[in-house]
C-alpha cells in the first residue's frame, strides 16, 4: 500500500494561477495524495475554482479562514488537518512536474530520508520558461541551512510519520525556512537534495518575494523572532546570511541554453 502524501496549498486571490497549480497535482503519476487548500479570505473567483475541482476529486479539501491571517497560519491549518505519512507544500502560483511525488517518495523510502528537496526551474507570470534552474545541495545540514534558505518550499517533503507534524511560524514571510530548520533538527540527520528539477517556481513582479527591502527585513526576523536569537546573535547571523546569499547561494542559479 502506498503512503498518503498531504499537500498544503495556501491561497489568496489566486484565480489567475490556482487551476494550473491544482492541475499539476492532479496530473501526478503518484496518485495517493490529498490536497488541503487553505484560503485566506480571497475576494476573487479562487473559491469557486477550487470548489469546481472538489466536485471531481474527493481528495481535495478546502479550509476558509474567517479573516485574513497570512500564509504561516494558513499552512498550520493545513498541517493540522493533514492525514498523510508525508507532508509537502505547493503555493497557489507554482507548479509540479508530473513525476515529482513519485520520485521523491520512492527516494525517501528507499534511503530512509526524513527531509527531501530538489532542483527546480523558473517560469514567468505567463508560464514561459526563463531558462534558469535552481540547483539543490546534495546534502543540507542544520548549520548550513541556518546560513541561508537552500530549500525551495515547492520541492520540500518531510516524513510526518517519523518527525511528527511541524508547525509553521506566524511570520508573514520566510516561515518555510524556519519549518525546514526544525525538520532537520528533529531528524538529527541532513536533508537530501535530488539533482533532478521537479517543479516550476513562478517569478512574479509584484510578489512580496520580489521586494528586496522586505526580504532583507524578513530574513533578519527569522533569526530575531522566528528562532528567538538575541539581538547581537541575530545581527551576527544576518551578516553571515548576507555573505552566504551573495557569494555562495547565488551560485545555485544556473543559466540554461535557450531551446
Amino acid at each position: 500500500m502506498k503512503s498518503l502524501v498531504s499537500i498544503i496549498t495556501p491561497t489568496f486571490n489566486s484565480e489567475e494561477f490556482i487551476s494550473q497549480t491544482i492541475d499539476s497535482i492532479v496530473d501526478q503519476s503518484y496518485k495517493t495524495w490529498e490536497l488541503i487548500v487553505v484560503d485566506d479570505c480571497s475576494v476573487d473567483n479562487t473559491i469557486q475554482l477550487i470548489k469546481t475541482y472538489q466536485k471531481k476529486h474527493a481528495n481535495i479539501s478546502l479550509i476558509q479562514n474567517p479573516v485574513n491571517q497570512g500564509a504561516g497560519i494558513s499552512r498550520n491549518k493545513g498541517i493540522n488537518a493533514a492525514k498523510g505519512d508525508f507532508i509537502a507544500f505547493l503555493d497557489a502560483d507554482d507548479l509540479w512536474k508530473p513525476n515529482k511525488l513519485e520520485v521523491q517518495i520512492e527516494f525517501m523510502k528507499n534511503n530512509n530520508i526524513d527531509v527531501c528537496f530538489s532542483r527546480y526551474d523558473l517560469i514567468d507570470e505567463q508560464g514561459f520558461y526563463l531558462n534558469k534552474r535552481i540547483k539543490a545541495l546534495s546534502e543540507l545540514t542544520y548549520n548550513k541551512l541556518l546560513k541561508s534558505n537552500y530549500i525551495g518550499n515547492l520541492t520540500g517533503v518531510y516524513n510526518c510519520k517519523t518527525l511528527g507534524k511541524i508547525p509553521s511560524t506566524k511570520l508573514r514571510k520566510r516561515q518555510d525556512w524556519i519549518l525546514w530548520l526544525e525538520a532537520i533538527k528533529k531528524s538529527n540527520k541532513p536533508a537530501v537534495g535530488i539533482q533532478e528539477p521537479l517543479a516550476y517556481y513562478r517569478v512574479r513582479k509584484n510578489s512580496m518575494s520580489s521586494n528586496k527591502f522586505n526580504l532583507i527585513w524578513y530574513n533578519f526576523q527569522v533569526y530575531r523572532k522566528g528562532l528567538g536569537f538575541s539581538m547581537v546573535k541575530s545581527i551576527i547571523y544576518f551578516i553571515i546570511f548576507l555573505f552566504e546569499h551573495i557569494f555562495v547561494k547565488s551560485k545555485q542559479v544556473v543559466n540554461l541554453p535557450k531551446s
